[in-house]
């Protein structure tokens, strides 16, 4: 059985026992469990159920294991030839690590 899950704007495969980096969420704390409503698609052995937009009823269940997980390193540089042009700039994305406890639906 899996779904699929719009979690901050982006879909994920949600599976059980299936662990998750998503991007950062705010009040999310080590051990606390998490409810997400915005199940579009969810398939039981087979049995498909597409959601327009969403399936009413259904629901994911996930346990925070690490609210702060730091991504690779982005290094964006820019140069322009000739022109005594560079920038260089960087990031780290910052994720949120989910595992996934039950499809109800």
């Amino acid at each position: 059985m899996y779904a699929i899950v719009e979690i901050n704007g982006q879909q994920f495969k949600a599976e059980e026992g299936k662990k998750l980096f998503v991007n950062r969420l705010k009040d999310a704390e080590e051990g606390k469990t998490v409810e997400f409503d915005k199940v579009l698609l969810v398939d039981n052995d087979g049995t498909v159920t597409v959601g327009a937009p969403t399936v009413s009823g259904a629901k994911v269940v996930a346990e925070v294991i690490n609210p702060l997980v730091k991504g690779e390193k982005v290094v964006v540089f820019k140069m322009k030839r000739r022109k005594d042009y560079r920038k260089k700039n960087g990031h780290r994305s910052q994720y949120t690590q989910l595992e996934i406890k039950t499809i109800n639906a």
